[in-house]
C-alpha cells in the first residue's frame, strides 16, 4: 500500500463542522475542503452566507466548494455569482440537474464562460461526465464530482467506472475528477491507483489514516480486547 505522503490523489476534507474543518485544514495532506447543504443542515447551520464567510476568513488559501441550493436555474446562476465573489479560493458546486431532471449543462457552460470555477456535483453516469466536460471552459479550472460511494451502494464496482471517467477528463486539462462519497479508507488508495485527481473524505474516515499499514495481528488483538472490555463494562452475565 502506498505511503500516504506519496499519494498523487489530492485529499479534500468533506464536512460542515467548523472545528472539524479547521482541524483538517491544518493538516498538510489536506489540499482542499468541500461542504454541501445536507452536511450544513446536520451541523445546525442556519445562516448560509455567514457560515461560509466565517469559514473563508479562517481558510483563505485552500480550494473550498460551496453549493447553490435553488432548484431554478436563473436563481442558481444568481447564487453562483454571489458565492464565486466570496473568495479567490471558492469553487461553486452546481448539481448536475434539478429535481425535475432538467440538466445543468447550459448553466455550467454560461458560468464557465464567465470564469466562474465550478464543481459540478451529484454525478453518477459516464454520460453525465461527458456532457459536463463538454460544457466546461478549458481555460477555467473546475471539478467534476462523481459519487463513487453511491455507485458502490447500488452493487456496482466504482473502480472501472471512475477509471473510465479519468479518461474522459483527459480532453480538458483544467478539469479535475473528484471521487466523491467514499465509504472506506481503501477508496483513497483506489482513487490514487487509477489516476483520479481528488477524493473528498469525511473526518470519520480521515481519522482512520493512522491505521494505514497497521499490523493485522495487532489489529486482531485490539478487536478482541474491545469486545472483552465492552462486555465487562456492560456487566453481562450468563
Amino acid at each position: 500500500m502506498t505511503d500516504i505522503s506519496k499519494l498523487r490523489v489530492k485529499i479534500f476534507a468533506d464536512g460542515a463542522d467548523k472545528a472539524g474543518m479547521l482541524e483538517m485544514y491544518g493538516k498538510p495532506y489536506i489540499k482542499g475542503l468541500t461542504t454541501n447543504p445536507t452536511l450544513m443542515r446536520k451541523a445546525g447551520i442556519t445562516d448560509y452566507r455567514a457560515f461560509a464567510k466565517d469559514i473563508l476568513a479562517a481558510i483563505p488559501d485552500k480550494p473550498i466548494s460551496f453549493e447553490v441550493f435553488s432548484d431554478e436555474f436563473p436563481e442558481m446562476e444568481r447564487q453562483a455569482m454571489e458565492i464565486a465573489a466570496w473568495g479567490d479560493n471558492v469553487y461553486v458546486k452546481i448539481p448536475v440537474g434539478n429535481t425535475r431532471r432538467e440538466t445543468c449543462y447550459a448553466l455550467v457552460s454560461k458560468l464557465a464562460r464567465r470564469r466562474v470555477r465550478v464543481n459540478v456535483t451529484a454525478i453518477m453516469t459516464l454520460a453525465q461526465v461527458r456532457d459536463v466536460v463538454a460544457a466546461l471552459d478549458p481555460d477555467t479550472s473546475s471539478y467534476v464530482s462523481v459519487f463513487a460511494g453511491r455507485i458502490a451502494d447500488t452493487g456496482r464496482d466504482p473502480v472501472p467506472h471512475m477509471a473510465a471517467a479519468v479518461k474522459i477528463l483527459r480532453v480538458n486539462p483544467t478539469a479535475e475528477l473528484i471521487w466523491a462519497s467514499p465509504r472506506e479508507l481503501l477508496n483513497i488508495f483506489q482513487a490514487d491507483a487509477i489516476g483520479c485527481h481528488v477524493i473528498t473524505v469525511t473526518n470519520d474516515i480521515l481519522k482512520k489514516l493512522s491505521l494505514v499499514d497497521y499490523d493485522l495481528d495487532a489489529y486482531s488483538l485490539d478487536t478482541v480486547k474491545m469486545f472483552h472490555n465492552d462486555a465487562l463494562a456492560a456487566g453481562f452475565r450468563l
